[in-house]
């Protein structure tokens, strides 16, 4: 069912459009599978549990960090996740370039934007994107890359909300995309858009999605 359900999704998906199989809470041979059926990006959003799917999968998987990212835990992926979509504080890019320069190599960051209305969802202000994308403090950071920004929009039916949350990010982005690029800030990815709402985050300019339960069916959290 799961290589049935991916390749169902990736038919429909535009050229340009990046598919994260968000695997969290998922066991190992549900996978396996999905790897069968040719997804190579994997989404996580426990560290731990990302760290023991990396020991005993393929090496070529690239790994998505895409849950709230606790500072303290950065050290234990910084070796071999791929992309880190949820930085909501300066503070976790600085843990994140002080940990990659430990394995000298660059980690690829996506900002976390609040979009949403709801009070529960995390990330930046528009306000606080554009200071930290100007700032020098950003410019020191030698071991990470920002490459695009992250937004989870409202848990609501209304289209009309999801669709003006999507376009304030991408408008962002766009701006942003046209006036900032340094050695380690170059914006490509637009990630916004989940199983229940990601045909609509596509048709507003989203570059990345995160699927997960139709992909592989909805979560177990025993």
């Amino acid at each position: 069912m799961i290589k049935e359900n991916l390749l169902h999704i990736k038919r429909k998906l535009p050229g340009n459009v990046t598919l994260v199989a968000v695997s969290k809470t998922k066991p190992v041979a549900d996978l396996q599978e999905a790897y069968d059926a040719g997804q190579r990006i994997f989404g996580e959003n426990k560290i731990q549990e990302m760290v023991d799917k990396h020991e005993v999968l393929p090496k070529d998987i690239q790994w998505h960090m895409i849950g709230h990212l606790q500072s303290n835990k950065v050290k234990y992926m910084a070796s071999f996740v791929n992309l880190i979509h949820g930085v909501d504080k300066f503070k976790t890019l600085k843990e994140i370039n002080k940990q990659a320069k430990k394995h000298d190599r660059v980690i690829d960051c996506l900002l976390q934007v609040k979009i949403a209305k709801e009070e529960t969802k995390f990330g930046f202000s528009v306000d606080e994107i554009e200071t930290i994308l100007s700032s020098k403090e950003l410019k020191d950071l030698e071991y990470i890359k920002i490459v695009g920004f992250m937004g989870m929009a409202t848990f609501t039916e209304d289209k009309q909300q999801l669709e003006e949350e999507f376009l304030l990010l991408k408008t962002l982005f766009e701006k942003q995309k046209q006036t900032t690029e340094t050695k380690n800030c170059k914006l490509q990815i637009l990630s916004m858009g989940m199983s229940g709402d990601y045909p609509l985050a596509i048709a507003n300019g989203s570059t990345m999605i995160r699927v997960g339960s139709s992909i592989f069916g909805n979560r177990n959290y025993k």
